[in-house]
Parts: structure tokens; sequence; C-alpha cells
């Protein structure tokens, strides 16, 4: 029988899948080998399951220079589908190794995949985590971060030591009863503890020497829970956010909401003992806190005293701060060019998207929507059917751009943009919580917070100078945030929250950025070694058959 034309080219695809190489610059390479497997873990003093990377909890870090290829062979050696994502590296051109079920095809048990990224234009400080089924509340995370080239100068002095500092929530159930009481359309309890670095109360220590100043690059790579950070009696300078060099303000405490990433510049200038690292929660009652130490080199006791309080409920405290977090514009980023060089807010937006949150009882079990779509993840990648063409994996429009007030409904949500459009989003916060949202493959603009209702009129309070550029932010309770994002990547690439259980249960959609060009300029074409799932899989063996 022969083939009919859509179907030759289709073959062809299958076939030629394992010839694709992604060329480009020959930059440094870094290989990373890495094995995934279960293992005892006592982060609270209870037994449970945790994921391990080559043995560790959290996982290894990964050290990397801007534009430098990320060689990293993953072998899953758990008895279920794996995959990790990179929280904050764009990706460029090439949303295929983002690692998330809407772009990859999952390392199926026994298996392994490699992923071939390079961080592309990027500095700072970003983390790495499990994406599938309900995985990150076991580990499997860890921390990234991307140095500038030597050339480059950085708007500080090198500092002493550089430390990757995780912080988060955490359950002491099992992370597949965790999910299993999604499934079963219930919400989670309130969460057991806190970690830093994968310990609780007292396990996490920093060494330093007095007189000498260190940076310390802070994740919330928790579930839910914005938390703050401080350091008894020692101030912190805020130097990066997510890749972008900010003013230098010196903070007493630091609110890092979930998803979030910053640097700090500390420096020991306390006489030497020990002192107290408190992380504890924002916005909840009870207040969930733990404590590390700074323990300098020629320490004369331990840590005395209670450890110092912080923030709890305060909105506005909290508001207040975040306003304050601005780039500086002399600093370079990736380029030597300074960071202020590219003027967007004298650009004017194409587009205006307005997001809004909701939760909702469908088929009798919790939900989560954006815009009254709660997201359900088909067999196959969305970014593997749009490449192949594949009909009733996704349509486009299957998400509005403003919030319906309708009911939750399930669908397979992708809401369309075009290619090198600027585009403003508003995440609107009705509900009485804090919230937190993440976008794959950019940094974005946050231009405006505040309470209340977004208008068009809230442009008038916009910062349209020197707003922060980043990937994630948070929106608080009753309130909006806006942000302008330059849509230069082109690819399918997740919108979602990083509240996980809202994640898990729908509060996400896919950004197709597209564009008719088939030029290896725009996009790189599917990786050679990409992995079979879903109708991509049967696709290709019905035509090599």
């Amino acid at each position: 029988m022969a083939l009919n034309i859509t179907a030759v080219f289709a073959l062809f695809l299958c076939v030629t899948v394992s010839l694709f190489a992604i060329t480009g610059a020959e930059d440094p390479y870094r290989f990373f080998n890495w094995n995934v497997t279960y293992g005892d873990i006592y982060p609270l003093g209870v037994r449970q399951q945790g994921i391990l990377i080559n043995g560790q909890f959290p996982g290894p870090d990964i050290h990397s220079v801007t534009n430098d290829n990320l060689i990293i062979n993953v072998f899953n050696s758990l008895d279920e589908p794996f995959l990790l994502s990179w929280n904050g590296v764009q990706q460029r051109r090439n949303s295929y190794e983002d690692g998330v079920s809407g772009t990859t095809c999952p390392i199926p048990p026994g298996q392994n995949f490699t992923y071939i990224l390079q961080v592309k234009d990027q500095i700072g400080s970003f983390y790495y985590f499990p994406s599938l089924a309900f995985h990150k509340a076991a580990g499997g995370f860890g921390g990234i971060r991307i140095l500038s080239r030597p050339r480059i100068p950085v708007p500080f002095p090198d500092p002493a030591g550089d430390y990757t500092v995780l912080i988060g929530d955490w359950y002491t159930s099992n992370h597949t009863d965790l999910k299993a009481q999604l499934d079963n359309g219930r919400r989670l309890s309130f969460p057991d503890g806190i970690l830093i670095n994968g310990r609780g109360p007292s396990g996490a220590s920093f060494n330093v020497e007095q007189g000498k100043t260190y940076r310390l690059r802070i994740s919330n790579v928790g579930l839910q829970n914005s938390l703050n950070f401080r350091i008894q009696n020692h101030k912190l300078t805020l130097v990066e956010v997510e890749g972008t060099h900010t003013l230098q303000t010196t903070y007493s405490s630091l609110d890092v909401h979930v998803g979030q990433s910053y640097s700090v510049l500390v420096t020991a200038d306390q006489p030497a003992q020990d002192y107290y690292i408190v992380v504890s929660s924002r916005f909840t009652s009870p207040v969930l806190t733990t404590t590390g130490t700074l323990r300098y080199s020629n320490s004369a006791g331990p840590v005395s005293g209670p450890p110092p309080g912080g923030p709890t409920i305060q909105i506005d405290w909290s508001l207040n701060q975040a306003r304050s977090v601005r780039t500086n514009l002399t600093a370079s980023g990736p380029r030597p060019n300074p960071q202020g060089s590219y003027h967007y807010g004298l650009i004017n937006t194409t587009r205006t998207i307005i997001l809004s949150s909701s939760p909702g009882i469908v088929n009798g079990k919790q939900r989560y929507a954006i815009n009254s779509v709660s997201y359900v993840a088909p067999d196959t990648p969305l970014k593997v059917a749009d490449y192949f063409k594949i009909d009733g994996v996704f349509r486009v429009g299957s998400i509005q751009d403003r919030p319906t007030g309708g009911g939750i409904y399930l669908d397979t949500s992708v809401l369309q943009t075009d290619y090198r459009t600027f585009v403003e989003i508003v995440f609107q916060n009705d509900e009485d919580i804090i919230q937190s949202y993440h976008l794959d493959g950019y940094s974005f603009f946050v231009v405006g917070l505040d309470g209340g209702q977004w208008t068009p009129a809230s442009r008038n309070n916009y910062n349209l100078r020197d707003a922060v550029s980043r990937s994630t932010t948070q929106v608080y309770p009753k309130s909006w945030t806006a942000i302008y994002i330059p849509l230069d990547n082109v690819g399918m690439w997740n919108l979602r929250s990083e509240f996980w259980a809202r994640q898990y249960l729908g509060q996400q959609f896919y950004l197709r950025v597209y564009t008719t060009s088939t030029s290896l300029r725009d996009e790189y074409p599917i990786p050679k070694n990409a992995l079979l799932c879903g109708a991509f899989s049967n696709l290709c063996y019905a035509l090599v058959v």
C-alpha cells in the first residue's frame, strides 16, 4: 500500500530523528553522569523514601559559565518514569530539553536520557528539580550556578566562598502517599517542617572566616510556602535575582517565595562565634521555623540567645521589599553591555493577557484552574505533537487570554502567541492566599505589584525603568502582578503555579510561541536522542513497520 505525502514526510522525520544534531559555536562542554535512585532519608528524623542523585540528597550542584554546553546523562533507576527540569535555564530555541511533560518524553524505568543544554547568554542562580508525578516532594533537586565569563565584569568583588542554600517546606509522608491524596481529590495538609539543604533543625551549617564576605545562593525549592531567610546579627546584601544583577540593597531578612532564587552577600563581621541561620514560613498559621548555623572558623562558642524573629503575616512588609528589588542598570549581564541598555519601558505592548486562578470541584475531586481551565497532560508531549503535526493532542485556543468567569473544566490548555511580539501579562489573584508563578524559557520584567483589581489605569504606576528581570514572581492575596515579556524564544513553554499541589491539579498551561519559520536561527529540530512516547511512538512504529 502506498504511503501518502504526509505519511512519507512523517516517516522521514521519524527516521531522521536519530540523525539530527544541534550545532553551533564550540563553547566549552561540561559532562555529568547521574544515577537517580530511591534511598532512605531522615530530614526530619522520620525515615522516608527519598529521591537521590548519585546517592546525594539534595543532588549535586551544577557549576557552569555563560554559554557552556551541559551534557547531563540521567539514568532512571526508579520504578516509574522520571524527568528533570531546569528552573530558570532558558533553553534558547530548544524547548525539547525543558524536561516537563509538555515538551519531553519521560525517561522509562531502567533507561537513560542525555540532556543537551546550553546556558546561552545567562548568568546567575537557579535550580533543577523532578517535574513528574509528585517526585519533587521526595528530593531530586539541586542548585545551578552560571558564572560570568572571565572578561565580563561582576559588580562586586569575588567572594571568599560561594554556597548553595536550598530551602523549602517538607512533608514526612512518602511522595506516593501525597500524590494519592491529590489523585483521590483531597487537599494536602500543612507541611511538617522546613529544610535547609535537605536537613532539619540545626542540621545545616556554613563555615566562614572572620572579616571575609561570602555569597549565598538561596532557592526556595519547597512545595507551597513563602519563606523568610535571615542570619542572626548579620545583614544580607542582595546582588542577583534569577540572572539579573540587582541594586545592592541591604536587608535584615529576605522573603523568598516558592520557586524563587536570590543571591546575597554576607560579611562575617561579628564577634567570632556561631550564629543562627533562620528560615520561617510567611503568611501561615502556625508559623514553621527551622535553623542552621553560620560557624566562624575561630568560633569562641555555640549559638546563644533565641533565634531572631522575622515577619509573619505582614503583606505590606513583603510587598514593599519586593518593590525595592530593582535592576542594577550599569552592571553587565552575560554580555559586556549594561543591563539597562534594553529599554523595555519604551516598547509598546502588542497584547495584554490577564490570568486568574480559581479552585473548584470537578467530577467530585479538587482541581485548580487558570482562566477556568484545569490542565490535563496528554500522553504525547505537546511540543513533539506540534513538530510532527499529530492531531488530537492539543488545540490552540483551548484557554482564553482573559478570565471567563465560568466554572472550571478540564482541557489540555495551550495559549497561542506570536514570535517577536512584546506582551503584557497580568496575574490577577482574587484568592486570599499568596501565589507564585513561573514561566519556562524566559526572563520577564516585573513592572507592577499592588492590591485589588488590575485596571488599565494601573499602568500609571508601572516601573518602566529598572524593574527586575526574572522567571518566577509572587502575587499577593487579593492583588495583582504585571509583567512584560519580549517573546524572543520560539517553543512550547510551561507557565505554572509553583504551589506544587496546584500545579499537579491543573493550575498551569503551555504558552506556544509560534513562527512559520523553519530556520535553525529561530528553533532547533527535535534532538537526535529524543525518547519515544504516546502518539509519537505509535506513529513512528506504524510507519516503519
